[in-house]
């Protein structure tokens, strides 16, 4: 079980990892999303093309059809994410984005008819007058990060619809020939998208930015989401959903090294009034065993 623990922790600090990687490059977002997620996709197509020889008697194109509506999904998640991340500061854009938890179950509401219990519904709300505190805090002390706070905010809408039509599509075979598609599928169309920044972004760009680039898809997209489904294999979803919170303390620690990045005492009370209101929610939630795959 230590070693469980362990490799959760891990797999937090990973996805952490994500913002300092935006950050740190000059990549324009809508291509960096493209580059993330084709690179993660051609390392992790052995993995597809092993499963899909395993189970190819029951993996139809009905199953990648269904693919279709996650990947135009978590593109948009990714895209506005890599824009939301470098329009604030570290911490905050982290927290935002990881307000999923209180999001979910409205979308599983939605999509497969789970029902919502009123505890959902008052940590939702408290966890939104954390952000609210945030964002007027940002527009009348004039930080210029209202838009950066609203569009993270959107962009962890789209991830909480992501993960909630993967609660859906969740009898396929395995994982690997679930996301490996979305992720070929959302890749083409950032890469479509970003069609007028390539030349710009790309062409003659310094090894530094593909080590970013790189480090992006391997860490946070392979490492960080890996051992986070792994993770849900042997600890409650609860337990998984609110150490990911965690995410934003990681960043906001290495942003503060890395670029000097320091947060208003408000951020303090707001960042402690939104994570009571995903604990809430959370630990609201049925206690039953994931399903594995």
């Amino acid at each position: 079980m230590l070693w469980q623990q362990v490799l959760l922790l891990v797999g937090v600090l990973a996805c952490s990892a994500s913002p300092i990687f935006i950050k740190a490059s000059h990549v324009h977002p809508i291509v960096m999303a493209a580059v993330r997620l084709l690179m993660a996709c051609a390392i992790l197509a052995p993995l597809f093309f092993r499963d899909w020889r395993r189970h190819r008697a029951v993996y139809t194109r009905e199953h990648l059809r269904r693919t279709h509506a996650p990947a135009v999904v978590l593109a948009l998640h990714l895209m506005s994410w890599s824009w939301g991340a470098r329009l604030t500061i570290t911490v905050q854009a982290s927290l935002i984005v990881n307000l999923a938890p209180i999001a979910i179950p409205f979308f599983l509401h939605s999509i497969v008819g789970e029902k919502i219990n009123r505890t959902e519904v008052f940590g939702t709300i408290l966890a939104v007058i954390g952000v609210l505190v945030l964002t007027a805090r940002d527009a009348f002390t004039g930080g210029g990060d209202v838009w950066g706070n609203c569009v993270c905010f959107g962009s962890m809408l789209l991830f909480a619809w992501y993960l909630a039509l993967g609660r859906k599509h969740r009898d396929f075979p395995t994982i690997w020939l679930y996301v490996v598609p979305i992720y070929l599928q959302a890749g083409l169309l950032c890469l479509i998208l970003s069609t007028p920044w390539i030349t710009s972004s790309l062409v003659g760009a310094p090894a530094r930015e593909w080590l970013l680039l790189l480090g992006l898809a391997c860490v946070p997209t392979i490492l960080g989401h890996s051992l986070l489904n792994q993770a849900m294999r042997h600890f409650r979803g609860q337990i998984v959903s609110l150490c990911n919170v965690g995410q934003f303390v990681f960043s906001g620690i290495a942003a503060y090294f890395i670029f000097h990045e320091q947060p208003a005492p408000l951020f303090y009370v707001s960042s402690a009034i939104v994570v009571t209101g995903i604990a809430l929610v959370v630990f609201s939630a049925p206690t039953a065993p994931p399903r594995l795959r």
